[in-house]
């Protein structure tokens, strides 16, 4: 049996979002239809590896994106609580630009240590907890693949801490668009790289009509 495994992060779809708010961990945030198609999109793209274990966060976009890949597999879907969505103290308020909360100068407290971050749960729980179930995925799959649906956050986090840069960084520069796939491999136990792509690229909506509706 090969030493070589990669675990591949797959951020959700596009979620059913018309109010524009930061849904964090809240509940019913659905996969919109364009959603499910990025979520196709993703699975065809995945279909052919030699995927044994897959994994999603708990919360139902996350749930909704890994169906049409555990359909493919004819596999089942660990829910792993450690993959969930950072926590954040702006869930279920407005942050867009104009008149959203980081326009509150009520709000504005929370803003206060751009490092931790003060907003939220700080990057460094983040990082340990991914790459704890990085790990635990890449065990379950020895020599083969696995695959983690989870929210851009905690994807990206994961890729900086393996990579050993700073989680200090411009929300608006990560490389983790709706539905992509980031891709860890590991010789071993030691992580060796990765690779990074957008199957569902050609329908996100910026690329549809200019717009990004996307959320986290």
């Amino acid at each position: 049996m090969s030493d070589r495994t990669i675990v591949h992060l797959m951020r959700h779809g596009e979620v059913h979002n018309p109010d524009g708010v930061l849904y964090g961990r809240l509940p019913k945030f659905l996969l919109s239809d364009l959603g499910h198609e990025m979520a196709k999109a993703a699975a065809d793209y995945l279909s052919k590896n030699e995927i044994v274990h897959l994994v999603s966060s708990p919360l139902e976009r996350a749930q909704q994106t890994a169906e049409p890949l555990a359909t493919l597999l004819e596999a089942p879907v660990t829910t792993d609580d450690r993959v969930i969505e950072a926590d954040n103290l702006f869930e279920g308020k407005t942050v867009g630009v104009g008149a959203g909360a980081f326009s509150n100068p009520r709000n504005w407290w929370m803003l206060r240590n751009p490092f931790r971050p003060s907003w939220g749960e700080p990057y460094k729980h983040i990082a340990a907890r991914m790459q704890a179930a990085v790990a635990d995925a890449r065990d379950a799959a020895r020599g083969h693949e696995a695959v983690i649906v989870s929210h851009q956050l905690p994807v990206w986090i994961a890729r900086q801490a393996f990579e050993k840069k700073s989680f200090v960084h411009d929300p608006r520069r990560r490389q983790c668009t709706l539905a992509s796939i980031t891709s860890l491999t590991f010789d071993g136990d030691d992580y060796v790289g990765f690779t990074y792509a957008e199957p569902a690229g050609h329908l996100l909506p910026e690329n549809l009509s200019g717009k990004f509706t996307g959320g986290a």
